[in-house]
């Protein structure tokens, strides 16, 4: 967890409500991300997790409520105009375009961002974090590992040098030594001052960098607080921790 933060909140969620058709996903939530901190959202799956991250991208369109970044209302701003405010999403999944390289999916993430010596610069970061990008830069993305996509994912999003980075189940399909090793580059990451929300349905590693988090059962936020102090929580244990 980063050591120098304002406590400031950066982006605040308003009375979020989202619905497929008659199916309520999200059902009227309220939180807040302090800039320079890593905040948790966990649950079951089929809590409203993701779909809380797609509003936020703009991705779908919440029934109610407001998200205000910097005091600023985004509900008006298409999702490409997020990214350029500085909102980035690593979808679940990884969604990496396959048939292109690795160099080729890096820069992408930087589309919105203009002049190619600053996507130098931050290419040089992404191969400090993951060294293993580097080594396969030519090759294809769709040649890598699971773990290796889900650094890439990391790394495209980085690319767009965001203010707020959304990641959504990054640990999903893993195995537990990568999930340690990304979990690990997440702290990293955040330390470097980058305010991320994390979205996983690992409670037990999301609860233990977190310095905040909620916890959503069927759309509704029924627990908040800091990280580790709901990994001691009983009824968190009882839920999703097997105590």
């Amino acid at each position: 967890m980063s050591a120098n933060v304002s406590h400031t909140p950066l982006l605040r969620v308003e009375g979020l409500q989202v619905a497929y058709g008659h199916i309520e996903a999200v059902k009227g939530i309220d939180f807040e991300l302090r800039e320079g901190e890593i905040t948790a959202l966990v649950g079951a799956n089929g809590a409203g997790k993701s779909t809380t991250l797609m509003a936020l991208s703009g991705l779908v369109k919440p029934r109610a409520g407001r998200f205000l970044f910097e005091g600023q209302d985004l509900g008006q701003l298409k999702p490409h105009e997020r990214v350029a405010r500085g909102i980035v999403q690593v979808a679940e999944g990884r969604a990496m375009l396959t048939t292109l390289t690795v160099r080729e999916n890096l820069e992408l993430g930087a589309y919105s961002r203009p002049g190619r010596k600053a996507a130098a610069g931050e290419l040089e970061r992404i191969f400090e974090l993951f060294p293993r990008l580097k080594e396969r830069l030519d090759g294809y993305a769709g040649n890598l590992s699971g773990g290796e996509q889900q650094m890439l994912a990391i790394g495209r999003a980085l690319m767009a040098k965001p203010r707020v980075l959304l990641l959504d189940e990054p640990s999903m399909g893993l195995a537990p030594i990568v999930v340690q090793e990304i979990f690990r580059t997440l702290v990293s990451i955040n330390r470097s001052g980058l305010t991320i929300l994390l979205v996983e349905q690992n409670v037990r590693q999301a609860l233990r960098i977190a310095s905040q988090a909620y916890v959503l059962e069927t759309g509704r936020i029924v627990l908040q607080g800091n990280g580790r102090a709901l990994l001691d929580d009983p009824k968190v244990q009882a839920a999703y921790l097997g105590g």
